[in-house]
């Protein structure tokens, strides 16, 4: 229960756009509701929010087993077993969904809080979230935003120019990867040839994005590659083989090269890591990962797009 606890508790600061009768995803993600009258998208979170901050909607994927296992505890607790709050199925354009409504207080402020979760697929769920102050509880009321969130809908991909917009760098090449997934919205970008159902780490595979904090001299530059790569999630029995800096697009850069076993089934993987260093203490980081049989053909193909990379 306290997982389930934590799932509908996730923090309330929220975005999405203009009041509209039409679905509205927000930016890079498969979760979209209509929203309420006198809501914009918001700039800082993916959501929606009123002039005044007043009210807060928040959008998410989730994991996709989290739909199933609150589903499954909400079937399980008796009636008012949870206390003050009490969760309700509801019926929306994705199917099913289950949502609290409780009260909070933020600072000394009064709001009304709602959560809700719908089944995605197996590889995601869609999660939403209310804030509504006291002030605006009259004009945003429960019947409205039930309304709202009756209206929840999923898509199963996003498109490939909308998730590319929302990175920080121009990406003009894709290296013919099958799946294209943001993993971060405006922060990194997933390139596969599998996907979610099939696996990942089985098929070569890169991640794209930005990684901070990065030294400002030279000679900590190597020490800096080499602990990054170190952080790369997923490899087991890692041991990086080569670390040299080298030029990228006539700017420094470092090149860490790593044989590791990643995946359910153990699978030996080469990783390469490339870091382009600019002005800022801001680096670009491109992760190309490949089975070892695969990494000939592979590599070219990681070099094609860490190449077709601009900064904007």
């Amino acid at each position: 229960m306290r997982q389930i606890a934590r799932l509908l508790a996730i923090a309330l600061v929220l975005a999405a756009t203009p009041a509209a009768a039409d679905t509205v995803y927000p930016r890079g993600i498969r979760v979209g509701v209509t929203p309420m009258p006198g809501m914009t998208e918001s700039k800082s979170f993916l959501g929606f929010e009123t002039a005044d901050n007043g009210v807060k909607v928040l959008l998410a994927e989730l994991p996709g087993p989290a739909f199933g296992e609150v589903e499954a505890a909400f079937k399980a607790v008796p009636e008012g077993a949870m206390g003050k709050v009490k969760p309700e199925s509801l019926e929306t354009t994705a199917g099913t969904a289950y949502y609290t409504a409780e009260e909070g207080v933020v600072g000394a402020d009064k709001v009304r809080r709602y959560s809700l979760i719908v089944s995605g697929s197996k590889a995601f769920s869609g999660y939403v979230a209310v804030q509504v102050a006291d002030s605006a509880a009259k004009t945003y009321s429960d019947e409205a935003v039930k309304k709202m969130l009756s209206s929840v809908s999923v898509r199963q991909q996003v498109p490939v120019e909308e998730q590319v917009a929302q990175m920080p760098f121009d990406i003009r090449e894709l290296g013919d990867f099958k799946t294209v997934r943001t993993l971060a919205p405006g922060a990194a970008l997933l390139l596969a040839d599998g996907n979610e159902d099939t696996g990942i780490e089985g098929a070569p595979f890169m991640v794209l994005g930005l990684i901070g904090s990065v030294p400002e001299q030279t000679d900590d530059r190597a020490r800096f590659a080499q602990q990054a790569a170190a952080t790369i999630p997923g490899l087991r029995d890692a041991r990086i083989t080569t670390s040299e800096p080298m030029r990228i697009d006539g700017l420094p850069g470092f090149e860490t090269r790593i044989e590791a076993v990643s995946g359910k089934d153990n699978t030996p993987v080469t990783v390469v890591q490339w870091l382009r260093f600019g002005n800022a203490s801001v680096a670009m980081r491109v992760i190309g990962s490949s089975p070892r049989d695969l990494w000939s053909d592979a590599f070219p193909r990681f070099r094609k797009v860490r190449d077709g990379l601009k900064a904007r």
